[in-house]
């Protein structure tokens, strides 16, 4: 994302590192084996229906039968038929069980023509009526070669979320050696193929590496999964017409590896193959996803490009080219996030919910809505042996906060107009809207405004819950200060901002009943070790109120 840091800086500071070891080939080989290769999956759930998934390696074609049951021996089937899974679909089969009893949960199975069973997965339809209460398993960020996915692990051993959501970057696209850099990676964390994804081939190998992991496996065994894609399903920084991560001189045309991406994504993800959607737990909430990436998203303006050509030792042009920014291309109201087709899609959807009767208005979209700005005192704790582009990277973003610019121009905030459009739309249609976000890798919970937060004239128009990574590193990885000072000074500069970690990777546990909307975010060993286990957890939660917007986020 375009903000204080980038991928390349984390490649700078793995140029800097001494002891490197050699990447190991993975301890499960991806292209070779026959049958069953990948478990079970579903998802995209409704009341009366659910995606079912697996992937059978065969001779060709081949017919596998499925069956939906209530119980583990599978005596009372409640709903059966055939799939082919095919070479054309990269051996990947998937089929909608439907006509369902709907608030249930069901155990399913394939089963291949020579009589082998796959493993058995647990998968449930959404409840209709009154309903108290949802349990949401969020995640977001998983990159393989960083370590592994303890977050999924210790929620697939839980059994008590009702769904798992996935909000981006499922996978990464690099080659082998770039994010992480050989040294960075975790032995035995070896991703196929080894070159940076651009063809179909490419995209089906990645995921074909990343769904053998274990504890991946598990979550999608034990839960339903509502997923959506961020930058890196396709290439880092993507934006409608193009990403930063692709050259079309040499890597030929985006829409060709759109394309590709897409349809190895629904090839391999239980997914009904909509890019944004509405789920309804009966009176309780509708969690409605978004694609705030490749629908409509214009191209994003990086810091860099606004300071070509300034003297950036001259603080007062510095300043002068921001202010300058600030004011013209930065406010352009043209510039957008969704496009207009999904805004007036989502305007209609949230005021449908809300006339409903449902309580709650949950976005599950990619990228963060709050503002956080990058104060002069946290440039002033830098030690005095931070490398020069670290010192200068961040002294930018201090002169950039101080025109009012914020941290990240890939986020919500770097679309100003736009953001102002969600968030009034949010305020107009929904009572109790709840974001949810990903991309970032650290932890925040924010209060979300229009205008000026820092004397808000009225309660939220929204709350925020930011999900950190499930491996992929935060600013630990950058900024050589203390959490809790990076943290302190972040707060102190950011008036939307309640909480935050920049140092933890884990997952959110997100409860709501009729009464509050509360995130757990649960914290995870470090993820150079398989250790599922929490080292920590911290909890707020907003209580539900009547007319428009919502209260302010308290520590529970």
């Amino acid at each position: 994302m375009h903000s204080l840091f980038h991928r390349r800086d984390f490649i700078k500071l793995a140029a800097g590192m001494t002891g490197a070891s050699l990447l190991s080939r993975p301890v499960f080989a991806t292209s070779t084996r026959q049958g069953f290769t990948h478990g079970i999956a579903s998802g995209d759930p409704d009341a009366r229906s659910v995606v079912l998934w697996t992937r059978y390696v065969g001779d060709g074609d081949t017919a596998l039968e499925w069956e939906v049951a209530r119980d583990t021996d599978f005596s009372a089937i409640v709903q059966k038929g055939k799939v082919v899974a095919r070479p054309k679909s990269d051996y990947t089969a998937k089929t909608i069980a439907d006509d369902l009893p709907a608030g249930a949960w069901f155990y399913y199975r394939f089963k291949a023509p020579d009589g082998t069973y796959s493993d058995t997965g647990r998968t449930r339809t959404l409840p209709d009526g009154a309903i108290s209460s949802l349990k949401l398993a969020v995640f977001s960020c998983s990159n393989l070669p960083f370590g592994y996915f303890n977050a999924y692990g210790h929620a697939a051993a839980q059994g008590d979320f009702d769904l798992a959501v996935h909000l981006g970057d499922y996978f990464y696209e690099y080659p082998v050696g770039t994010y992480p850099s050989k040294e960075q990676s975790v032995p035995g964390r070896h991703i196929e193929p080894e070159h940076e994804l651009i063809h179909l081939a490419d995209y089906r190998l990645r995921y074909n590496s990343y769904r053998m992991d274990p504890d991946l496996l598990a979550l999608h065994r034990h839960y339903p999964m509502i997923s959506i894609w961020d930058d890196h399903e396709f290439s880092n920084d993507a934006y409608r017409d193009g990403a930063q991560n692709h050259d079309p001189a040499t890597e030929g045309s985006w829409d060709d590896r759109k394309a590709a991406a897409s349809q190895a994504y629904f090839e391999w993800l239980p997914m009904r193959g909509r890019a944004y959607a509405r789920y309804d737990f009966g009176d309780l909430a509708s969690i409605i996803t978004l694609d705030t990436r490749l629908t409509g998203r214009t191209k994003q303006l990086p810091y860099e490009a606004v300071l070509q050509g300034v003297d950036t030792k001259d603080q007062k042009a510095v300043i002068a080219a921001f202010t300058s920014f600030r004011n013209g291309p930065w406010a352009d109201p043209a510039r957008t996030m969704l496009g207009t087709e999904q805004e007036n899609w989502l305007a209609d959807t949230l005021a449908s919910s809300k006339q409903s009767g449902q309580r709650w208005q949950v976005m599950a979209q990619q990228i963060l809505v709050g503002r956080s700005y990058v104060p002069p005192s946290l440039v002033a704790a830098l030690p005095d042996n931070t490398p020069d582009w670290l010192k200068a990277r961040m002294q930018g973003a201090a002169l950039a906060a101080s025109v009012g610019l914020p941290l990240s121009t890939d986020a919500w905030a770097g679309y100003p107009a736009a953001r102002s459009r969600f968030l009034q739309t949010l305020r107009e249609n929904a009572d109790n809207a709840v974001v949810l976000a990903g991309d970032s890798h650290n932890a925040w919970a924010n209060d979300l405004y229009v205008g000026n937060a820092q004397s808000p004239t009225q309660n939220p128009d929204a709350v925020e819950f930011g999900g950190h990574s499930v491996s992929s590193p935060g600013f630990e990885a950058y900024i050589p200060l203390p959490e809790e000072r990076i943290t302190a000074d972040l707060l102190a500069a950011s008036p939307e901002l309640r909480w935050a970690n920049t140092n933890k990777r884990g997952y959110m546990a997100v409860h709501i009943t009729p009464e509050t909307a509360q995130c757990e975010w649960r914290f995870t060993g470090a993820p150079s070790t398989r250790a599922p286990d929490l080292t920590n957890r911290h909890t707020m939660q907003v209580r539900a109120k009547k007319g428009a917007g919502t209260n302010t986020l308290e520590a529970v």
